[in-house]
């Protein structure tokens, strides 16, 4: 999705993020009339959602503004801030318990993440690094909402339509006051980014759904491995030793972290039986 942002050229951030949740939206819509699912929701849920859409929306115009002024890779790594205030949120809001091992295992996981941009991170610009951040801290807010909407069992995909939803709402006035014409190839390319969206949207709501931010978040860290790669690739972008080694952190922590969940999981078990 970030590349496909970047691709796009330049085009406010508003109209990026209006695209982006207009396909998720679509896609989201299908899959609730497949299901003859309702389209109102529940009056305890309410506050849930419209929180997870607010604060999803602010995280998306952040990342947005952030992947146009900086390099891909650093645009990554400011986003994925969320995962380690997804963690404190479910601490400080569901009241879910976090082990120390795990702790520390998200805190490895995003010193790795510092290794990715160490080279680059003195020289990004203030307010867009501010904004990055800020979209990360947004993000770890939502995600919270969505694991507390999991639990009072809303649907991911209800939970996906409602903010795509209300993301476009939001941003449609200044889409219609400040309109920038694109060309088909930009459009074909917002397009596409709203199918990555809608992929990663779709499958972030389901693991927050089913299992505690403790033990997803660190997942979350493999879009900056992904953002390197695609950097490379398609804009040239060459990662470096300390790059390499922060890539070699995250997926180790992410090993970690599975092994360690798996062995709790064992071991609640025997205590049960």
């Amino acid at each position: 999705m970030n590349m496909f942002v970047h691709m796009a050229g330049d085009l406010p951030s508003v109209q990026k993020s209006f695209f982006r949740n207009f396909v998720a939206a679509i896609f989201a819509c299908v899959l609730l009339v497949k299901d003859r699912a309702s389209f109102r929701c529940r009056r305890e849920s309410l506050i849930y959602l419209v929180f997870r859409a607010v604060f999803g929306t602010v995280g998306i115009l952040c990342n947005f503004y952030a992947v146009d002024h900086l390099v891909l890779a650093d645009a990554s790594m400011l986003n994925k801030m969320s995962p380690f205030f997804a963690v404190l949120f479910s601490f400080l809001i569901l009241k879910e318990k976090v082990t120390v091992p795990q702790a520390l295992i998200v805190a490895g996981a995003f010193a790795g993440s510092m290794f990715v941009v160490k080279p680059s991170f003195s020289n990004l610009d203030l307010i867009p690094s501010l904004l990055g951040l800020a979209g990360g801290i947004c993000a770890g807010a939502a995600y919270t909402m969505v694991r507390r909407l999991g639990i009072m069992g809303e649907k991911g995909s209800y939970i996906v339509f409602f903010f795509s939803a209300f993301s476009c709402l939001v941003t449609l006035p200044w889409i219609i006051l400040d309109y920038h014409p694109m060309s088909g190839a930009q459009l074909v390319i917002l397009l596409l980014a709203g199918l990555s969206a809608a992929g990663g949207q779709f499958s972030i709501t389901a693991a927050y759904c089913y299992a505690p931010a403790k033990e997803i978040s660190v997942y979350d860290y493999s879009q900056i491995i992904f953002s390197a790669v695609l950097g490379f690739f398609v804009f040239g972008q060459t990662p470096d030793g300390l790059s390499w080694l922060g890539y070699g952190i995250i997926c180790t922590m992410a090993g970690v972290m599975f092994v360690y969940n798996k062995k709790k999981e064992q071991k609640e078990l025997l205590r049960q039986h």
